[in-house]
């Protein structure tokens, strides 16, 4: 049979079960998208940017499971791709899975200094799992399914494949296609797991810190937790992986970062599990947590093991799998004993954390812990809550309940400044039945807030509350103490009642606490019949996370004695003479 290029690489998709791209036609890929309007299982998105498409391929990839589909780009080359690059970039770092489908400059002609001539296979290099280029029309869906495999195993990430336009252009005699490889689960080592339980066994007060790899694996977590009577803290990318109303939750981190019902729960800490995360540097509180010696580490990617911590015993491979094999492996021993004690101090110390918010006076604006507590009265069970990257991220990180898993999206460890508002809406595609909320500080918005213009277009409920408080309020306080000053951190004349106006969303100003729960109400209503709300917050920075305060404290502590010496005297003179 004779198939052009974008012929064949749509209908690989669709057996792939791709049901969304995202991106914008222009020459090199018009065949493609004249393909995509011809299927009648994929709808190709239009956004205002092509970072914005990456942040929606990859919001859609979180909220599904792999057979669902995963998020896919459909860009121009050299220009779309570097546009794309920070979401891209967002995918690779926190390991989700993306297909960026690109075009690419003919092949057939001996001409140079085409138009979007770039090797993209060497930008896609440190941000990728892969890149590949199609070299002929039967390569086509070959490629396209290794990619896939490679974007969806082991830890996954974004893969780059480039078809030239003249590939999609001409058509070619090409073979049938073949159906795509069935997933493979690699075996687990059972002595691996065996060492594990002699280890928990010795173990006297153990700990579990879990990440965004165990996201599948939350009924298995708290059968482990229960278990042991061990608390349990998070990662930043994985704090809707345990439910925060479970008695053992104890928090996000647990070094001298974390909120005080985590680090006095791992004080003590002796034995320590951590399963699917890396022990990076945000959820380590700038690398300040203690991490007991008899660590045994859980990840499917075993590059991670005896990086930053060395662990007594690892073991490769997914979460899900790996706990259930332990849980069993468990089963002969008897339980340990309820842990009232424990427990009972968690939620004294969670209390006390969240009186002490409720006791800050915000003066004119609105108290962070006020508005949380009316969100989460309102929101379902399992609303994805979608964060950015600033001072509201830890915010809702320390202050927003958690019931069910995979309901928070965050960039974390590449934390690409614009993520919540386009992710939102894909992973609202992926999910429409679920509520789906950004919430969004106002540096960030200014990013990428007119993608509310794509979701618009299509219909997409979501509710976007953007903390405006008129600063970059994360910088801002990380500048304060050593500079004495803020600059470049300001935000001046943004009118965001403009930018719902242009975009065809709802607009919503709160000034005051007493207006939050009428305000979030409509919010909810107006998303729930499909059209997107902004909602204006005039929230208070004034109180600094404790994330903000231990980190800024355990980055300066790690600085050579000189240097302490020079940025505390320069602190210290600007404070005192201006």
């Amino acid at each position: 049979m004779r198939k052009n290029a974008a012929q064949l690489a749509v209908a690989a998709l669709e057996k792939l079960g791709v049901t969304h791209t995202f991106g914008i036609p222009g020459v090199h890929n018009t065949e493609f998208y004249d393909a995509l309007h011809a299927s009648e299982q994929i709808t190709p998105i239009l956004v205002t940017h092509e970072g914005g498409a990456a942040f929606m391929a990859d919001g859609m990839s979180r909220v599904r499971q792999m057979h669902e589909g995963i998020g896919v780009l459909a860009i121009v080359p050299a220009a779309g791709f570097t546009h794309a690059a920070s979401g891209i970039g967002e995918a690779y770092l926190d390991g989700v899975p993306m297909l960026v489908i690109s075009g690419g400059v003919r092949t057939d002609t001996e001409f140079d200094f085409v138009l979007h001539g770039v090797d993209q296979l060497e930008l896609a290099k440190g941000i990728t799992k892969g890149a590949f280029r199609v070299n002929h029309q039967n390569d086509v869906t070959d490629v396209l399914y290794q990619a896939y495999q490679l974007a969806t195993e082991g830890k996954p990430g974004p893969v780059l494949v480039e078809i030239p336009v003249n590939l999609q252009l001409f058509d070619a005699t090409v073979a049938q296609p073949q159906q795509p490889p069935q997933p493979t689960t690699p075996a687990i080592d059972e002595q691996a797991i065996q060492r594990a339980v002699e280890l928990i066994s010795a173990g006297k007060r153990p700990g579990l810190f879990v990440g965004w790899g165990a996201r599948h694996a939350q009924q298995q977590l708290i059968d482990l937790a229960e278990y042991l009577q061990a608390p349990v803290a998070t990662t930043l990318q994985g704090l809707s992986v345990f439910p925060h109303d479970h008695p053992l939750h104890v928090g996000f981190g647990f070094s001298a970062s974390a909120v005080p019902a985590a680090q006095a729960s791992f004080k003590d800490c002796d034995l320590m599990i951590a399963i699917g995360t890396r022990f990076a540097e945000i959820p380590t509180g700038s690398f300040s947590a203690k991490v007991p010696e008899n660590l045994i580490h859980i990840d499917i990617d075993e590059s991670v093991f005896n990086r930053n911590y060395p662990s007594k015993v690892s073991i490769k491979g997914d979460a899900t799998e790996v706990l259930k094999l332990l849980n069993n492996a468990l089963s002969g021993q008897a339980a340990r004993a309820d842990s009232a004690s424990l427990k009972a101090t968690i939620k004294q110390l969670k209390q006390d954390y969240f009186d002490e918010w409720r006791a800050h006076d915000s003066h004119e604006r609105i108290n962070p812990y006020v508005f949380f507590t009316s969100i989460a009265a309102q929101m379902m069970d399992d609303a994805i809550i979608v964060l950015d990257d600033g001072n509201h991220t830890y915010l809702a990180a320390e202050l927003l309940p958690l019931k069910a898993g995979m309901t928070l999206l965050t960039p974390t460890d590449y934390n690409a400044m614009g993520y919540a508002v386009p992710a939102a809406i894909g992973a609202k595609l992926a999910q429409p039945e679920r509520q789906t909320i950004a919430i969004v500080g106002d540096g960030c918005f200014v990013m990428t807030g007119m993608e509310l213009l794509t979701a618009q277009q299509q219909e997409v409920g979501v509710v976007c509350f953007v903390f405006n408080d008129g600063e970059l309020s994360q910088i801002a306080q990380a500048q304060q103490t050593p500079y004495a000053r803020k600059p470049c951190t300001a935000l001046v004349g943004a009118k965001f009642e403009g930018m719902a106006l242009a975009t065809g969303a709802h607009y919503i100003r709160i000034e005051t606490e007493a207006e939050l729960d009428a305000y979030i109400a409509q919010a909810f209503d107006v998303a729930a019949k499909g059209q997107s709300v902004l909602v204006d917050v005039n929230i208070d920075y004034s109180k600094p996370t404790r994330f903000t305060q231990g980190t800024v404290k355990s980055t300066f502590k790690r600085f050579p004695t000189r240097q302490k010496l020079r940025i505390a005297g320069r602190a210290v003179k600007r404070k005192l003479f201006g």
